[in-house]
This record gives C-alpha cells, structure tokens and sequence, in this order.
C-alpha cells in the first residue's frame, strides 16, 4: 500500500442516501483542520458493501455505513474495534496501512453520539432508561444507556422476534432489557430517566398522543433529525422534560468519525454550525 496521490478519500455509504447530511458535517470539519480531503455520498445497497470495499484504491482513508449496512460490515472487517464487536454494528471503517498492507478497522460512533448527547444536555449518570425501537440504533443506545449506569432498560418493541440482535448484544453487555410493547409506553414513561426514540416521527407522535407524563427531570433522545423538532420532543418537553434533538447525536458521533479518520480532534462548534444552517433550510 504505498503514499496515497492526491487528496485523501471519504465518504458516506448506504441506500437510500441522497438526503444523508454526513458530507454536510465532514467537509465542514476538513475545512476547518486545513485537509485536503474529498467526502462523497455513495448508493450501496445491502449485499454491495464487499464489492466497494474491494475497488478502494489507497486514496481512502475511512467510511460512513448507514442502513442497511452496519451488520453487513462486520463480518468484512479486517479488525472489528470491541465496542462494535459488542454492539454487532460497524458505522465507521477506517483504512490502516500496517506493514505494507491494507487494514479494515471497523469501529462504532453511534454510542458515543448517544452518550455525548446526553452529557452535553447535562445527563452523566441514570439508574433507569426506555428505549423504543429494538433495531441497530436501539442496540447502540443500549449500549450508551449501560454506560451512564442504566443495567435494566425497558425496550419497547412492536415484535421481540425482530430484536434479535439486540438481545445477543445484551447478553454480551451483561444488560438485561425488558421487553414491552409499544402500547405499554405511557405506563413505562414515568419510570425512566433517561429515553431514546429510535422510530421514525410518524411512529413517534402516535407515542406522543399517549403519554400521560413522565419522570421529573428526565431526557429525551429522540435520534429523528427531520422534522428538527418531532412531536414526542415537543410533547416531552411539555412535561417538563429535557429534549434532546436526533442532530446533536449525528453531530458527534460525526465528530469521533472525524477524529478517528484523521487522527485530529474534530471542531465540533462548526460542524455544528454547518449542520444547523442545513437543517434550517
């Protein structure tokens, strides 16, 4: 693998992808560190990840995987980082020259973002947490949940057979998720500290409708970023609730993409800024 010619190489893969807002934030953060690098957004459908992985020339210096891909990396890694290994999710590889020859290092940012989200809205530690949804976001959040101290989340789910994953990658966290259905929400609400909402808006503001209160000073993570403010947010905050926007999870978990491909500590102030005017368009 020799000196790379040109600019180096990054981008986002996924499908659909056109509407990703993964350029938006790491241009803005190669600007600011003064790299001459290049970020796209590239259409890979479930199944095509091993054959772009293969038509890299050494140019690149990492990737972006969102859905359908974060599982379908793991088992075409090189390396898989522990976090990730824990979780069964790869949003981030990085390509590493070790002896002559390239590396694909698999890493997961998305529990970072969660935790950073929480700890920049003031949330260090909770003893309780729901999480609604059971796929790999929800996984992930378990994930951070577990690190702020909550060992026994409620995860709301419409059917336990399709969070299979999830509940391996518990076992493994020595977390220990309760299982309820979507309907069981308001009841659970009132007992968590800590929430993430990984459904789309649409799902969450039938939640929204039926909740009837929550815990004092709890926070919301709801991950959707568009619409910017979602109705469970809005109906939360009602409550007296800490709303945490879905952005502030992209921005950082973005932020530690950033730094772990360029080994630079990324200027999340203008990344977030960058984020903001094109969420405010």
């Amino acid at each position: 693998m020799g000196a790379a010619p040109g600019p180096r190489r990054a981008g986002v893969l996924g499908h659909p992808i056109a509407h990703s807002l993964s350029p938006v934030l790491h241009r803005a953060a190669y600007r600011e560190l003064g790299l001459d690098w290049e970020y796209d957004a590239y259409d890979v459908e479930s199944g095509g990840l091993a054959s772009f992985l293969a038509g890299m020339d050494d140019a690149w210096a990492g990737l972006s995987l969102t859905m359908p891909l974060k599982v379908e990396a793991v088992p075409l890694m090189d390396f898989v980082e522990s976090m990730a290994k824990l979780v069964g999710a790869v949003n981030t590889v990085l390509v590493q020259d070790i002896g002559g020859s390239r590396q694909l290092v698999g890493a997961n940012t998305d529990v970072w973002g969660v935790q950073a989200a929480f700890r920049e809205a003031g949330v260090s530690t909770a003893s309780s947490g729901l999480i609604i949804g059971g796929g790999a976001t929800a996984t992930s959040a378990m994930a951070a949940l577990g690190a702020l101290g909550v060992t026994a989340p409620y995860v709301a789910v419409r059917s336990r057979g399709r969070a299979g994953g999830l509940l391996r990658a518990a076992t493994k966290m020595g977390v220990t998720p309760r299982f309820i259905g979507l309907d069981e929400i308001p009841a659970a609400m009132p007992l968590a500290d800590v929430v993430v909402s990984t459904v789309p808006a649409s799902a969450g503001e039938e939640i929204a409708s039926s909740l009837s209160g929550i815990r004092e000073g709890a926070a919301l993570l709801d991950v959707v970023y568009e619409p910017l403010i979602t109705p469970l947010s809005i109906r939360f905050a009602g409550f007296g609730g800490i709303a945490i926007g879905g952005e502030r999870m992209l921005l950082h978990q973005a932020a530690e993409q950033v730094r772990l491909m360029t080994g630079k500590p990324a200027p999340i102030a203008v990344m977030g800024n960058s984020l903001r005017e094109m969420l405010n368009r």
